[in-house]
């Protein structure tokens, strides 16, 4: 199985490209929602990383060829869970940085239905560190503020 992963500020466009590219994702918001029934809900991260890495062991059981997470995974030390989860599977791993300015995400952001604070949004690309072969990724593909989806038109 091939595991990708996402980066980016929330706004950035990582769940609609996943879903335009017709990629099967899963999502920590999602888990969140289901698990709490809040999608906001950060003080579970533990429980809803634990479910998806379960998740992603039942699809590489069931012979799922490819498995997305939804997730910013902002910092190094974010992704490296899903880079050892991936060595020790004998996944490849891969993963899609979207390199969108704050104030493009900022202003996505406000006209969205679920409204980040501005400033978790801002402290979040504060701790942001762009992704690197170097973690362990097989590839990084960028996705810049050029990208336009049907959300955004």
């Amino acid at each position: 199985m091939k595991l990708g992963l996402t980066v980016g500020l929330p706004a950035s466009g990582k769940s609609t490209w996943l879903r335009e590219q017709g990629l099967a994702a899963l999502s920590s918001d999602a888990a969140r929602a289901l698990l709490s029934g809040d999608e906001t809900n950060q003080s579970i991260n533990r429980l809803v990383f634990r479910t998806l890495r379960r998740l992603c062991e039942a699809r590489l059981e069931a012979g799922v060829a490819e498995t997305w997470i939804d997730s910013t995974a902002l910092a190094w030390w974010e992704r490296r869970c899903w880079i050892r989860w991936a060595e020790l599977h004998g996944c490849e791993i891969e993963c899609v940085f979207f390199d969108v300015p704050l104030d493009e995400c900022l202003r996505r952001n406000a006209v969205r239905e679920r409204v980040v604070p501005e400033g978790a949004m801002r402290a979040m690309a504060a701790r942001m560190t762009p992704p690197s072969v170097d973690e362990g990724f097989a590839r990084v593909r960028v996705v810049g503020p050029g990208y336009i989806s049907s959300a955004i038109i």
